[in-house]
């Protein structure tokens, strides 16, 4: 870990002396800026010397010693920071002394990609080559040797004088800007939004000669590109675009022309990369005694190209005794289950919490860990798990790699499981070494605060099997006095597990990160708004909790939190508005304070004013509470542009006199265009009629539920990106057809209803709809002559529930080549229709390979 944590110290060490002149003056006011200067002299003594010595480190237990020692003392530093950081922080918010530099303080990355000259020469070669327009080339791979691949042909002195101009474009994952490289811009990447990409980049290729390279694309960047056809087919001949990306299923894009696989490495290729690292520069005769040795080591890593990188660099300094001592290790001794899987998102929130992501100028550190955990990803270190829209929903080490960081982190990690037969966990071992550690409680297991006297311990998980198992009241109190130095700290159980938070969680000053998710409590101490440091609080699923602290805008790093299914939650407290680093807040409830039920302690929707850097989805609860429109209208919803989804959640109740107050609501709360997924609740309007509802292109799904009143929606089908419709609930609707959809109304001529309605519809679920009792497929445009419209041509699953006086389903749906999937519930007089057709082998519906009715699959199946 030495060589990892000295050059991260270092460049927070000179950050916070020598860049920030606040802190320069507190050092000078407390007399210590001549230590500071011999302390900054021996950093760059031990950052010269240090690889030399970690290449000595396996065959000099002396080295070895000082490596560890060194690691241990940057960590101290490290905490020194925290410490000193902290008390800045609460100078600045409840005013504290000044603080001073008073805390005694004693004295890479492996990123070599091996490339393949035949895949470099048919780039280059595609890249020279002549053709009608520009050319659409796909480098499909892992990402950075996808990269590193392009990168040689972008510099290539050939493909250089080939080309007007060359504009290199990185995608910025989940921000909604991209970095552009070219010439205008000196070879720096400036970061722009992908509008003023979009005009821009048309301009330049269809003037000039030019070399387009997209790089890390993904299927949801093609939208916010703008159209790509339009740049093949609008630019000079012999132009190319030139797109990377780990996605196999940007594949079937039509317009590429040319595609390079950049994956696997040969037996012969996995060989070349160790050797390259590993034997460079060794002597003839080392290299021919080594080789064989060598070769099993490789057999070993399974074809995983970082764990040939981490070998290779490993054993590159080492002697023949120490590689046959590495192919004997435990290391390779496999086993089934492997690792932790955990959430993306909560991947990137612990390395923030540990400080691997806040020193790059100018990047947001949640961008910077989406961008290292694709690269991890592409070197095979992680192994994912993705949902059917293509979204990563978890993550752990991939096997092999766990068993690496396991052996080369043995005295920095500890797992522990507690049952009655444990009573001392760390007997024998160095506990005073360890960073972070798991605790695993089984059934009715407890255990004494004692098994965690770690004094260095930075992150702790606490599981248990058992959600009925309480945890004894003094367990709290007694761990938070013992983690002064802890960073991330999660309760892995659900129920009773934990009832009550004590007062002293406000002793973690250096906490970060706190999960709390899943467990009973009534409500949290204001102590805990004393935790100045923390970025991340988990409360979802704390069905119990009723308020949140008075002071949380005293929590002024805090960025995320998440709050879903908190349902007794009330009210959000005043100090909410003012937290704008949030970039995640689950839900905000609508206080009804208006009638004194808060008093002056809930804020209103005009709090979220200034929260313009939120993203993911927001949900607005309770808006039955709103007394005035106004409030919508001071929110600025539409100013929050990088939002993704937004859930709308008026009341339950069915007072008449909200009618008219729904339908003013809904259409002044104006949500961004950029919004890819709606949600509508308990919205007592008769009409979804709003400009803004047809503003948002992007949007994908749509849901709307017990909207009682409502007799028909606004003109859906003109959303061409929406891919899933969920409706529940509607419950006077009596028939589904033009005026449902509403493809006919007074202020729309005929000519203006599009050809395809619901054009990408892959998904459509109706529910509840207790009066529905027919549906008319056929959607008819009057004009001269009658025009029936194509609806729903890519629908590929119907699921109908609850819906029983529906009497049947239009065959022109059911005769969809599209269609594969069928389930209908609760629904007697559809399946007595479907029983009765399906006894005289009804054509329509051969090739719908699953159709499944209450609960029964009576064609195809689950493997279907």
């Amino acid at each position: 870990m030495a060589p990892e944590i000295v050059p991260y110290v270092w460049k927070r060490f000179s950050s916070l002396i020598f860049v920030q002149d606040t802190h320069r003056k507190v050092l000078r006011a407390s007399g210590v800026s001549r230590e500071v200067e011999k302390i900054a002299k021996n950093f760059k003594e031990i950052l010269a010397v240090l690889p030399d010595a970690q290449a000595k480190e396996m065959e000099k237990p002396n080295v070895r010693d000082w490596l560890n020692k060194l690691k241990d003392i940057c960590y101290d530093i490290n905490d020194d920071f925290d410490e000193y950081s902290t008390s800045f922080l609460k100078l600045q918010i409840v005013g504290a002394e000044n603080p001073l530099f008073k805390k005694k303080i004693t004295s890479s990355d492996l990123s070599k990609i091996h490339d393949r000259d035949e895949e470099k020469n048919i780039l280059v070669s595609e890249l020279l080559g002549e053709g009608e327009g520009a050319s659409v080339i796909l480098i499909v791979g892992m990402e950075e040797k996808g990269k590193t691949l392009v990168q040689f042909a972008y510099n290539n002195n050939e493909v250089i004088n080939n080309f007007s101009k060359r504009i290199w474009v990185d995608i910025l994952g989940s921000e909604d800007k991209c970095s552009v490289k070219n010439e205008v811009s000196e070879g720096k990447p400036i970061s722009v939004g992908y509008d003023v990409f979009n005009e821009t980049i048309k301009d330049h290729i269809k003037n000039e000669k030019c070399l387009l390279v997209l790089n890390d694309m993904r299927i949801e960047d093609y939208n916010k590109l703008g159209s790509l056809g339009t740049l093949k087919y609008g630019a000079p001949d012999g132009s190319k675009i030139l797109i990377t990306t780990s996605h196999e299923k940007l594949v079937a894009w039509r317009m590429i022309e040319h595609i390079i696989r950049s994956n696997e490495l040969s037996e012969k290729e996995n060989w070349s990369l160790f050797e390259k690292l590993a034997l460079s520069e060794r002597s003839t005769e080392e290299r021919g005694r080594l080789e064989n040795i060598g070769k099993q080591i490789v057999g070993k890593c399974q074809g995983s190209p970082l764990a040939i990188q981490v070998m290779g660099s490993l054993l590159r300094f080492k002697t023949s005794q120490e590689w046959d001592f590495m192919l004997d290790k435990e290391v390779w001794k496999r086993e089934e289950s492997k690792g932790y899987r955990m959430n993306k998102d909560e991947l990137i929130k612990l390395w923030m919490a540990q400080g691997y992501l806040g020193l790059e100028p100018n990047i947001e550190m949640e961008i910077l860990g989406q961008r290292y955990f694709n690269y991890l990803v592409s070197r095979s270190f992680l192994d994912i798990e993705k949902d059917d829209n293509d979204n990563i929903i978890s993550c752990k080490i991939h096997g092999l790699m766990h068993d690496f960081a396991k052996f080369l982190k043995r005295k920095e990690c500890i797992t522990i499981e507690i049952n009655d037969s444990v009573e001392e966990p760390f007997k024998n071992s160095s506990h005073d070494k360890v960073y972070h550690s798991m605790l695993m409680l089984k059934k009715r297991s407890s255990f004494s605060v004692s098994i965690l006297d770690v004094e260095r311990l930075r992150s702790l998980f606490i599981s248990c099997e058992d959600n009925d198992y309480p945890l004894e009241n003094d367990i709290l109190p007694q761990l938070f006095g013992k983690l002064d130095r802890i960073r991330a700290l999660k309760f892995d159980a659900f129920g009773d597990f934990i009832k009550e938070i004590p007062t002293e969680i406000g002793k973690l000053i250096q906490l970060r990160y706190l999960d709390l998710s899943g467990q009973n409590i009534k409500k949290l101490p204001e102590t805990l708004c004393e935790l100045y440091n923390l970025q991340s609080l988990d409360i979802s699923w704390c069905e119990e909790l009723k308020e949140l602290p008075q002071a949380m805008e005293r929590l002024i790093n805090l960025r995320h939190l998440t709050n879903d299914n908190t349902d007794s939650l009330s009210y959000m407290p005043i100090g909410i508005g003012r937290l704008t680093h949030l970039r995640t807040l689950s839900e905000f409830i609508v206080s009804g304070a208006g009638n004194g039920t808060h008093g002056n302690k809930a804020c209103n929707l005009e709090s979220l004013k200034d929260l313009n850097r939120l993203r993911g989805k927001l949900v607005l609860r309770v808006l039955g509470n709103v007394k005035n429109v106004s409030e919508a209208e001071k929110m600025e919803l539409k100013n929050k542009k990088i939002l993704s989804g937004l859930g709308i959640i008026f009341d339950e109740d069915e007072e008449e006199q909200r009618i008219n107050h729904d339908e003013s609501l809904l259409k002044a709360l104006q949500p961004p265009p950029n919004l890819e997924k709606l949600d509508i609740q308990s919205y007592r309007g008769s009409t979804f009629h709003s400009d803004w509802v047809m503003s948002l292109t992007r949007l994908r799904h749509l849901r709307l539920k017990f909207c009682i009143n409502c007799k028909h929606l606004s003109p859906f089908g003109e959303l061409h990106s929406l891919e899933s419709l969920r409706i529940s609930k509607i419950s006077s609707v009596k028939r589904v057809d033009n005026k449902f959809w509403r493809t006919e109304s007074d202020d729309r001529s005929s000519s203006s209803l599009s050809a395809i309605l619901f054009p990408k519809l892959k998904y459509l679920q109706f529910s509840d709809m207790k009066e529905w009792e027919e549906w008319d497929y056929k959607i008819i445009r009057e004009g001269e002559e009658k025009e029936y419209t194509t609806i729903m041509p890519c629908l590929a699953s119907l699921e109908i529930n609850f819906c029983r006086k529906l009497e049947a389903l239009p065959d022109g749906l059911l005769q969809r080549t599209t269609l594969k999937k069928l389930q209908f519930y609760e629904c007697p007089v559809l399946r007595q229709y479907f029983k009765k057709r399906m006894e005289e082998h009804w054509p329509q519906i051969t090739q719908i390979s699953t159709i499944k009715i209450d609960g029964q699959y009576v064609q195809g199946g689950p493997g279907h």
